[in-house]
């Protein structure tokens, strides 16, 4: 149960992962559109001949070019981490450009450092961060400290106090960002595990299934699914309590999850039916394996508040692409081989059960 549990929250955080870079990805296109425009609304309002400075004329041309290519033009298509980092640091050498003719370290665009810093603590990092933090210590630097002054103790700290809010923003801003990570992940994990058996609900089992069948459809692969219907709930809910039917089910879970391989995805797919999904698996093969939780099951013995029952289940299978070639198809097939098989096993019970004419 618990390697189920732990997939779950690898491939649910890859996901999400996944969705944050693209989201993130959006947002520093509209960051450095912010940037350019602060940047051209102080130099228009400054009124000061900053505005003539071909540093300044260079930087403003070079980072819309940039912004253009890189971003509209689709010059590294890919939404990744790295792509995120190269817009940050142009972001910091476009902010140093402009902030050097316009006062140095007392330029009011200084704090515009603020936004690449967020931007890294959010998406990056805290090493990456603290990274693009020493890098923008460096670029304060070189804006108007000396290196002989900077080395000393007074320097130093000076520009340790100057730099301080930048610091404090990072801390803070990468701390929080783990959090609702964390908060994230763990929110989705347990909207797509079942609660009482931690096996995979139908709302992941049906998005693994999709990613599966597609994969065995471009490689030429196949998969088998298995749904299991337990056969007695009913008698056991009536005879021990509906509380003894969730330690039976629980039971069943256990024995399906034992038997498969880490590979293999097991869900709850109804009150009391189960579907797995085992890759790359022939049909002898799993017919095999739905023998052996048949007969596992059937053998388990629970003991619940001193009373002992057992219980067992019904199997169906179906192997794509013998037995279809959508999974709708296959969980179909698989369905009615269940309740076929569940009749067949009930006929002789019903039978023992009848008077003698």
């Amino acid at each position: 149960m618990k390697s189920f549990r732990s997939r779950l929250v690898a491939d649910v955080g890859e996901e999400i992962e996944r969705d944050q870079i693209r989201g993130f990805a959006r947002s520093v296109a509209e960051i450095e559109w912010l940037v350019l425009i602060l940047v051209l609304l102080y130099l228009l309002a400054a009124g000061t001949d900053a505005v003539t400075s071909p540093l300044i004329a260079g930087a403003l041309i070079g980072f819309v070019v940039f912004i253009l290519v890189f971003r509209y033009l689709n010059f590294y298509r890919p939404q990744t981490r790295l792509k995120i980092s190269i817009e940050t640091l142009a972001m910091i050498g476009f902010i140093t450009a402009v902030m050097i003719p316009t006062g140095g370290q007392e330029s009011p665009l200084l704090n515009l450092y603020l936004l690449p810093i967020i931007v890294t603590a959010l998406t990056l990092g805290k090493w990456t961060t603290l990274l693009f933090v020493a890098l923008i210590s460096v670029c304060y630097v070189f804006a108007g400290t000396d290196l002989v002054s900077a080395m000393s103790l007074t320097g130093f700290s000076e520009i340790l106090a100057n730099l301080a809010p930048f610091l404090l923003v990072a801390f803070i801003t990468t701390m929080l960002a783990n959090d609702i990570d964390l908060a994230k992940n763990r929110i989705r994990a347990l909207s797509e595990t079942d609660e009482l058996t931690g096996l995979y609900n139908m709302r992941a089992f049906a998005r693994l299934h999709k990613r599966e069948h597609d994969k065995a459809v471009r490689y030429s692969r196949s998969y088998g699914l298995l749904l299991l219907d337990m056969d007695d709930l009913k008698r056991i809910n009536d005879d021990y309590g509906h509380e003894a039917g969730s330690h039976a089910i629980v039971l069943v879970a256990n024995v399906v999850t034992r038997l498969i391989r880490n590979t293999d995805v097991a869900a709850r797919y109804g009150g009391d039916e189960f579907i797995v999904m085992l890759s790359e698996i022939s049909p002898t093969r799993l017919d095999e394996i739905s023998k052996r939780i048949r007969s596992s099951v059937q053998n388990a013995t629970l003991d619940y508040e001193g009373q002992m029952f057992r219980t067992s289940v019904s199997i169906g299978t179906a192997v794509f692409p013998t037995d279809g070639a959508e999974p709708r198809d296959l969980i179909r097939k698989a369905d009615g081989l269940m309740y076929k098989n569940k009749e067949l096993r009930r006929r002789p019970a019903l039978n023992s059960r009848a008077p003698n004419s």
